[in-house]
């Protein structure tokens, strides 16, 4: 078995990388035909011989401590690593391609997971896409079930999201800034407006992404989320939020970038308000992204660039 210290073995980083993604050392020896009680062994014996505490074990899991996110880091770049150096000399396959991805409501962010997928020159993969509330992107994150989370911050909500992305470990990267939009049906009555006006929006149902436990203002994935509003419909998914634009003539309030494919009879209208939308990901700030990872974000700026938004530096 392969060493890679005095110790440490391929197979138990491998074990504790798939435990980290899983949230479960069960769920992880199904996943690589293990017994549990080897797995566990596995992970009682990597832990002894680093002297640190990797995993806060539960009856609902398997978390991580703080070292073991940042071994997790290291781990992933060993194993990866040893890959390409199998593959190099040895000819091997390439090994399948992970990545999770959470995100806000987000038709580019879509675009962009599909273009990375078509790009993914491998034979066998495994990625998870999440739409998500915003509390739960996060938690993703800092559990590393996702290596990235997309959302958006603006002078109202920064101040508590910058204070939960430290308190987890994360840090916020910035893509680009947007002009608020509607998104409404192609047959509402504002779609023939160049720009519309909060005084427009007064008689139509407003529209939110629901937030579930964690429903604060703070969370909302809708900028003005403090303004009254007669009318008001959460959802909980994309598909409804549209099919409820059409039947209703509803809105709701986003970046004003749509795919066309992805969203055909919804359009985006700019709306007359002095506010600006910070759209950007979210990463462990001590762990190095993966291969895969960075590939999916230059797909996102590709993506956001071809609807002529200045990306950010």
């Amino acid at each position: 078995m392969a060493q890679i210290s005095s110790g440490l073995t391929l197979q138990q980083l491998r074990y504790f990388i798939e435990v980290a993604a899983e949230g479960s050392i069960s769920a992880a020896a199904d996943l690589l035909y293990v017994a549990q009680p080897t797995m566990s062994a596995s992970m009682k014996d990597l832990e002894a011989r680093v002297g640190r505490a990797l995993l806060v074990r539960s009856a609902r899991g398997a978390t991580l401590t703080a070292d073991g996110v940042e071994f997790l880091g290291y781990a992933r770049q060993v194993v990866e690593q040893f890959a390409l150096l199998e593959q190099r000399y040895l000819g091997r396959p390439p090994r399948r391609r992970l990545l999770g991805v959470s995100t806000q409501h987000y038709s580019f962010a879509v675009d962009a997971f599909v273009r990375m997928v078509k790009a993914t020159d491998v034979a066998e993969y495994e990625f998870s896409l999440r739409e998500s509330r915003t509390w739960d992107i996060i938690e993703d994150v800092r559990t590393l079930r996702s290596e990235i989370g997309i959302l958006y911050r603006n002078d109202f909500n920064r101040k508590v999201i910058d204070k939960l992305l430290r308190e987890s470990g994360l840090a916020f990267t910035p893509l680009f800034l947007a002009d608020p939009h509607i998104f409404i049906s192609r047959k509402n009555p504002l779609a023939s407006k160049e720009r519309a006006t909060l005084d427009d929006l007064a008689g139509l149902p407003r529209l939110t992404f629901d937030q579930g436990a964690n429903n604060s203002f703070y969370f909302a994935e809708e900028i003005l989320s403090t303004m009254s509003s007669k009318q008001e419909i959460r959802v909980s998914d994309r598909a409804t939020i549209f099919n409820l634009m059409i039947g209703l003539h509803g809105y709701t309030i986003s970046t004003g970038i749509i795919s066309g494919q992805l969203d055909p009879e919804i359009v985006a209208i700019p709306l007359d308000v002095d506010e600006r939308i910070e759209i950007g990901w979210i990463g462990h700030a001590a762990i190095p992204l993966t291969d895969q990872a960075q590939h999916y974000l230059r797909e996102l700026r590709a993506v956001v660039a071809e609807f002529g938004v200045a990306l950010l530096d």
